[in-house]
C-alpha cells in the first residue's frame, strides 16, 4: 500500500531538510498497481520539485481515498521567486500529468495565492485502462 511506500520516501525527504507531513483522509484500501505506483511517482516527483526548485521548510502531503478515486495533493510553503506561468523547464510536471492521464485521471499544479506550490491528481479507481 502507498502507505509504506511513502515511509521511505518521507525519510529521505527529512534528510534533504525538509518536514514532510503526510494526512490519510478516508477508508486507506488496497488499490490497483498501476495507481499505487502513479501515486507514489507523483508524490515522489512532487517533493523533488519542492527540495529543488521551491526554497521550502514544510510540505503537506494528503492522501483521500473516496470510493471512487485516489486524490493525491501536495502542497509546500515554498518561496521561490516568481517565475513564468509556474510549470519550470524540466519534464517533471509533463511526466506527472502523462501518468495521470494514462489513468484516467488528472493533475493540476500552480501556484497558491498564500504562498507555497500545490500539485493535485485524481486517479480513478477501476477506471484505468
Amino acid at each position: 500500500m502507498i502507505t509504506v511506500l511513502l515511509a521511505d520516501d518521507q525519510a529521505l525527504v527529512r534528510a534533504g531538510g525538509l518536514e514532510v507531513v503526510v494526512r490519510r483522509e478516508g477508508a486507506a484500501q488496497a488499490l490497483p498497481a498501476g495507481i499505487e505506483l502513479s501515486a507514489y511517482r507523483i508524490v515522489q516527483e512532487a517533493l523533488t520539485n519542492t527540495l529543488r526548485h521551491a526554497r521550502a521548510t514544510r510540505a503537506e502531503v494528503t492522501l483521500r481515498y473516496g470510493p471512487d478515486a485516489l486524490e493525491v495533493d501536495v502542497r509546500d510553503d515554498g518561496r521561490a521567486a516568481p517565475a513564468g506561468d509556474g510549470n519550470g523547464g524540466g519534464r517533471g510536471l509533463v511526466g506527472m500529468r502523462e501518468r495521470a492521464a494514462l489513468l484516467g485521471g488528472t493533475l493540476e499544479a500552480g501556484r497558491l495565492d498564500r504562498g507555497g506550490y500545490r500539485v493535485r491528481a485524481r486517479l480513478p479507481i477501476g477506471a484505468a485502462p
